[in-house]
């Protein structure tokens, strides 16, 4: 199945992944890429760099559902039969995309991770995935990137492969900042703690989630405090489905409803008080701002965590506690109006 985006990028989404043209060579990086950060934009660069010295294109090998959560859901582990917790997702898949793209990918190749993929050992999946399907001339992962059953593949088994079939393994030293590495990881413990301001150092800007505007309940509006509502999940499974890392209620910059950003307050999250069907949507309330958003595709960047969220016993406390949202988020931007 080919899916497209806004942008003329190309996805291919297949259980099997199709290249659209095996004889073309190709410089490939192969990873997970939750976030995009600054160490992923490090390794997309030097790669993209390579592959407009050789004439060819810069492709990118992600993965969907990411291997860990694919495991959690079975209630295995990836290296033995203990279960590991899914990881809270940095970006929607729909970001993720994007966010390669502007770093530099010509396409994207989506590997759906299934039994069949995570069975197939580190040799197979080189000889029959990078080489006779993707042909590629030049390799790049991350220096902790592993593949293959049971994670046995890694950057030296990539090199000692492509001695056999005619492609160059590369990878690059880590990306620190202040002494810590810059990883996917990390990326998920600041948004986790509501650091956003160290999230967006290790990222290199706010943390985002963009999408189409939908149809809500309404309740917003009954409230007093009509809301854009983007769906960043579907219902739950097993409460090991999609889960974002940053939740709670935010202070918010909004682009894409007109020639400047709208700020206001939003809450990612669950809507326990109101909803238990386990779906995270992102609700925006904007300040000074009138119209007909939905349908129309905006980016919401999040600025300032304010607190957790909470779920409340009737709607008049829910209202009450929006109220007090909007007069911390006002006054949270008047302070930071300067760096904005």
């Amino acid at each position: 199945m080919v899916a497209a985006l806004r942008s003329p990028i190309r996805l291919h989404l297949s259980d099997r992944l199709t290249a659209p043209n095996t004889a073309t060579p190709r410089v490939l990086s192969i990873g997970n890429f939750d976030g995009v950060h600054r160490g992923h934009q490090a390794l997309l660069a030097a790669a993209q760099a390579q592959a407009q010295v050789l004439g060819v294109s810069h492709d990118v090998l992600t993965f969907e559902p990411h291997p860990r959560e694919f495991f959690a859901q079975r209630g295995v582990g990836i290296l033995s039969t203990s279960t590991q917790p899914a990881p809270y997702r940095i970006q929607t898949l729909r970001d993720r995309l994007e966010a390669l793209q502007e770093a530099g990918a010509d396409r994207v190749f989506l590997l759906r991770f299934n039994q069949a993929l995570a069975a197939m050992s580190a040799t197979a999946f080189v000889e029959q995935i990078l080489v006779q399907q993707l042909n590629v001339k030049q390799i790049w992962i991350g220096d902790d990137f592993r593949f293959g059953a049971r994670r046995q593949g890694d950057y030296s088994l990539l090199s000692h492969l492509g001695q056999h079939h005619g492609f160059t393994a590369h990878t690059l030293p880590t990306v620190t900042e202040n002494g810590l590495r810059i990883s996917s990881s990390a990326v998920r413990t600041a948004l986790q703690i509501g650091n956003l301001s160290q999230a967006k150092s290790f990222l290199g800007h706010p943390i985002y989630y963009s999408g189409h505007v939908l149809h809500g309940q309404k309740l917003g509006r009954t409230l007093g405090f009509p809301t854009l509502n983007l769906r960043l999940s579907a219902a739950k499974v097993q409460g090991l489905h999609w889960q974002p890392a940053l939740q709670g209620i935010l202070v918010v910059r909004v682009l894409g409803l007109g020639e400047h950003p709208i700020y206001g307050v939003a809450s990612l999250g669950c809507r326990p008080t109101v909803e238990e069907a386990g779906r995270y949507i992102l609700e925006v309330h904007l300040f000074n701002w009138r119209g007909d958003a939905y349908g129309r595709c905006v980016k919401v960047e999040c600025l300032h965590k304010l607190r957790d969220e909470e779920k409340y016993v009737d709607l008049p406390t829910l209202r009450q506690a929006i109220t007090n949202d909007v007069t911390a988020a006002q006054a949270w931007l008047a302070q930071n109006a300067a760096q904005l």
